[in-house]
């Protein structure tokens, strides 16, 4: 049961530092992409409510609620980010999206005049 000369089994390969970026990328990405979606989610939500007139506190409640819940997904995506073990594998092009849907979050809730 030996190895052929011309063949070279997996594990005697060198290790390489990248080989565990890459993962640990694809493992990150996760929380990171969802976390960015549920923003976004909410975002749309508190952009698409209007208030039927200035007595509807119900819709400046919900616009409220949803621009909150997108700024605290986005900055939860802003905290994993910040990490410096996740700064490494995971470069600020990963939390461009989530930064900028938080901001417009946040203009949205103060825009909202309750």
């Amino acid at each position: 049961m030996g190895v052929s000369s011309g063949s070279q089994c997996w594990s005697d390969r060198p290790h390489h530092p990248d080989d565990d970026h890459r993962l640990l990328r694809v493992i990150l990405a996760a929380p990171v992409v969802l976390l960015t979606l549920v923003s976004a989610f909410f975002l749309w939500l508190a952009i698409n409510t209007r208030p039927d007139g200035d007595w509807d506190q119900a819709a400046y409640g919900g616009i409220e609620l949803g621009s909150a819940l997108a700024v605290v997904s986005a900055g939860a995506v802003g905290a994993l980010w910040l990490a410096p073990s996740v700064r490494r594998v995971m470069r600020w092009p990963w939390a461009v999206p989530a930064v900028v849907l938080g901001m417009a979050a946040v203009a949205r809730w103060v825009s909202s005049g309750a």
